[in-house]
């Protein structure tokens, strides 16, 4: 049966007292609507009645009841659609309210996620993914349909080889790239090639110090400051170093000038290897984009990148960005044939890259994570003066400082309050010893909510830290 909800369920009893006030009734209605999906009367996938039903029920202008359906379509609270009326979005979350008492069921299902690492997946540009589809395989040579080559398809590689030289500084002809599935493949096929023991920075991703582990290369831990990574500790006896020079991960802030120099003269000395992993450089808001360590010295650094961040995880489409030499043993380890990443898509990246439309996707990617970022600053300058916000310059995380002894607990408090958000505790490398203790943090990602749901995410968020 394809009925609606009355207007009672939808505003419960009280409601229209408060239309029948003062005030913008279109503003109220706008209101009313937005606290029944957050309460969970309406879920998603709810279909609500016609907007001349409502007004009539509510003796409301037809127009008020219209207008507001529209801007809350805009906003992404509700979905509407030709000939199956107007629904709540299906990614509209539902959020209990702050007042609701919390059993430990719900508290353990997160209704907001704010861990970093993935972008929104519903800004997705399909339109223009599309688009380039359509024209990449229409242009696309018979080879590509059969076994691939582990070097990648020419045309992505010519592509990239332009993009990079032109936004990231990057030095290197198209037959220095090899394609990936994605940055942990790349380190993967590295670990093969180069062996261990390498340095890393004490903070970063565990899932890639496992991952090198995983094959036989150990790590051990760079000091970060301010500045970036300490690489004055870096010893003949490392054969690579993995940094994150553009935006360190997740703490925030470039490498300084002067430790990218050291680095490519250490790398030069000892024949060592520089891995940079360039996981958001396109992504900077308050001054103009650092260019990649790579482009000082193509010969001792390797660039890793994908589009896991800019267009989805789901493409695995990855690159690396190789000295000559180690270009045969990657190919090599890779294996005779394309294995991981789809040719099809490669060529549509290709496409999308060389007609523009990567470039208008970054754009749009950063306007809207700038917009994120300065939310987030704006809740915390009003709900919580007392924590300082780190790394916002670039990327799609901010690092929380707290007072010390209160991540875990803060941690624990955002929980119960729905949110799904880490604990700066959790980068830290197991053999990092500092001599002031661990620093106390969140690292907040604000590129996942959908709009609808961000403010009550970041509402959550300050309810969730320690007071000042």
């Amino acid at each position: 049966m394809n009925s609606w909800v009355n207007s009672a369920e939808i505003l419960g009893s009280d409601l229209p007292l408060e239309l029948s006030g003062t005030g913008n009734r279109r503003a109220l209605l706008m209101d009313a609507l937005r606290e029944a999906v957050r309460s969970g009367r309406l879920a998603p996938g709810t279909r609500l009645p016609p907007y001349r039903s409502l007004a009539a029920d509510l003796g409301l202008a037809r127009n008020t009841v219209a207008d507001a359906y529209a801007e809350l379509v805009a906003e992404g609270w509700l979905a509407a659609r030709q000939g199956s009326g107007t629904r709540v979005a299906e990614r509209a979350v539902p959020v209990t309210p702050a007042h609701r008492p919390r059993t430990p069921e719900r508290a353990a299902r997160p209704v907001h996620d704010l861990v970093q690492g993935q972008p929104d997946p519903s800004v997705f540009p399909r339109t223009a993914w599309l688009a380039s589809a359509r024209r990449a395989l229409a242009a696309a040579p018979d080879d590509a349909f059969g076994p691939g080559d582990p070097h990648g398809r020419p045309e992505l590689r010519r592509a990239l080889a332009g993009y990079l030289a032109r936004v990231r500084g990057v030095r290197a002809a198209p037959e220095r790239i090899v394609l990936c599935s994605g940055a942990a493949h790349g380190l993967r096929l590295l670990a093969e090639v180069v062996g261990g023991p390498w340095a890393a920075e004490e903070y970063g991703l565990p899932f890639h110090r496992a991952l090198l582990a995983s094959h036989g290369v150990g790590t051990r831990p760079l000091g970060v400051d301010a500045d970036g990574a300490r690489v004055d500790g870096l010893t003949r006896r490392d054969r690579a170093v993995l940094l994150t020079p553009a935006h360190q991960f997740p703490t925030g802030g470039p490498l300084h000038p002067g430790r990218r120099a050291a680095v490519v003269d250490w790398a030069r000395a000892t024949g060592g290897l520089v891995v940079e992993d360039d996981y958001d450089g396109e992504f900077r808001y308050d001054r103009q984009p650092v260019g990649a360590v790579q482009g000082l010295d193509p010969e001792h650094v390797v660039l890793l990148g994908s589009v896991s961040k800019s267009l989805s995880p789901t493409l695995r489409i990855g690159w690396m960005v190789l000295p000559q030499r180690l270009v045969g043993p990657v190919v090599t380890a890779k294996g005779e044939r394309e294995q991981f990443s789809s040719a099809t898509e490669q060529l549509t990246l290709a496409d999308f890259v060389a007609s523009g439309a990567y470039d208008r996707q970054v754009r749009r990617m950063r306007q809207r994570h700038r917009r994120r970022r300065d939310q987030l600053v704006a809740a915390l300058e009003r709900r919580a003066p007392h924590i300082r916000v780190t790394g916002i310059a670039a990327g799609l995380q901010a690092v929380l400082e707290l007072p010390p002894g209160t991540e875990r607990s803060a941690v624990r408090a955002a929980a119960w309050q729905g949110l799904a958000v880490e604990g700066l505790a959790d980068y830290l490398h197991p053999g990092a010893g500092q001599a002031e203790g661990p620093r106390d943090g969140l690292v907040v990602g604000y590129a996942t909510p959908a709009e609808s749901a961000y403010p009550e995410a970041l509402e959550a968020l300050c309810r969730a830290l320690p007071p000042g």
